[in-house]
């Protein structure tokens, strides 16, 4: 079995409601004008809209290694999935703060950074875009009894932010001390920004 790029999509916040997840730190953090995300990353033992299931062994073994990576400060992850087992700082728009297994349930939180892919995210966001997160990683897969598993040789490398989750039901919410007309104020400076950019 070769290995190959897995990637898997979830919403970030059941209904599109965040729970209140986050520290007084973090608090104070969106208060002073910044943006967490959180809610579900990843499910173990459930076969997911890429016909695919991760063991909760395999799974839970993952994300305490990645815990890791969080804990360095190194958990970036990209605006949108590239076809590629690396992460392209040029392309990271949020880096996880925090991961943990709930029952099957990957939990995490997310902080949306000061880059030009945070700014698009944040522009997403903010304009009332549904926003997924897919898990990314490297491994082999086996077809048993009509479901496809994931194997031992996993590893997952990352979440990234997309637009198409693949478990139903659960898309981002944000957490964040801004009124609507300030967020679409911001925004249309961005794209104006973005479009300049563009024509040049």
């Amino acid at each position: 079995m070769s290995k190959q790029l897995l990637r898997e999509y979830y919403e970030l916040c059941e209904g599109g409601i965040c729970q209140d997840l986050l520290t007084e730190a973090e608090k104070r953090f969106v208060k002073g004008g910044g943006m967490m995300l959180s809610g579900k990353l990843q499910e173990a033992d459930c076969q997911n809209g890429n016909g695919r299931q991760y063991p909760f062994n395999i799974l839970e073994r993952e994300v305490k290694k990645y815990a890791g990576v969080v804990e360095d400060n190194r958990a970036l992850g990209e605006l949108d999935h590239p076809d590629s087992s690396i992460i392209n700082l040029a392309n990271v728009s949020h880096m996880v703060t925090q991961v943990w297994m709930e029952g099957n349930d990957v939990m995490g939180k997310c902080k949306v950074l000061q880059t030009p892919s945070g700014q698009i995210l944040r522009t997403l966001v903010e304009s009332g875009v549904k926003i997924g997160i897919s898990s990314r990683g490297m491994g082999s897969v086996t077809e048993r009894m009509g479901k496809t598993i994931v194997e031992d040789d996993f590893q997952l490398i990352c979440f990234d932010i997309v637009s198409e989750p693949s478990t139903p039901g659960a898309f981002v919410g944000m957490t964040e001390n801004k009124s609507i007309n300030e967020g679409i104020q911001k925004s249309n400076k961005i794209l104006t920004l973005l479009k300049g950019i563009l024509e040049e």
